[in-house]
């Protein structure tokens, strides 16, 4: 589906030697997404970005995953990233900085962003675990410094407490998603301008 005026919505095709991916969001969403990368918890945790954001999404991933799941991961970042970036635009009428504390069970995860078009992102996670299933944990940084990169954002994401390692994953997730789908979602006091005192958001 192509951009379609007056909305918030991008498509992004991504082909390398290593991947092959397709993403379409709807920043004006309502969260219902579609997911199919191949590698089970991710799509499980991309569901949960979705989801929580209201972000609709659409990711479709076919990488070289005989070798591992880490091109996978990381281009499906930098796919969402891009769409992301795209589907914003100006960055008019943006509310532009959110945060949040998000509890799971034994855990407790904070993520704080600003929209700003300054790419940065600090992770501060640990997991006791190298792995989730056949997942590698150390993809979930991975994920995010594509997807913060290319959407050109700053994101911080600091897990203060927690033991499970799905938990620790599932929290940062839905974590960012509440921040990203906050930070995105269209102040109507400001609905023209770009929230910013110079003007651009680049």
């Amino acid at each position: 589906m192509a951009e379609t005026a007056g909305r918030r919505d991008a498509v992004v095709e991504r082909k390398t030697n290593e991947t092959k991916i397709r993403v379409r969001v709807d920043l004006d969403g309502t969260g219902r997404s579609t997911i199919a990368t191949g590698v089970g918890f991710f799509d499980h945790m991309l569901e949960q970005l979705s989801r929580h954001s209201l972000i609709d999404m659409e990711i479709e991933a076919d990488g070289d995953r005989h070798i591992d799941d880490h091109h996978t991961v990381e281009d499906t970042g930098i796919a969402l990233g891009q769409a992301i970036r795209k589907a914003l635009g100006e960055r008019r009428g943006i509310r532009r900085y959110a945060s949040l504390d998000l509890a799971m069970d034994e855990c407790l995860t904070r993520a704080a962003i600003d929209v700003s078009g300054r790419p940065f992102l600090v992770f501060d996670a640990r997991f006791q675990r190298e792995k989730i299933g056949s997942f590698d944990t150390e993809l979930v940084q991975e994920f995010f410094q594509a997807l913060a990169q290319n959407a050109g954002v700053t994101l911080h994401i600091a897990n203060l407490y927690g033991t499970n390692a799905h938990h620790v994953a599932e929290t940062c997730f839905k974590a960012v998603a509440r921040v990203l789908g906050d930070a995105v979602a269209i102040d109507p006091r400001q609905a023209d301008l770009v929230p910013s005192t110079k003007g651009m958001l680049a």
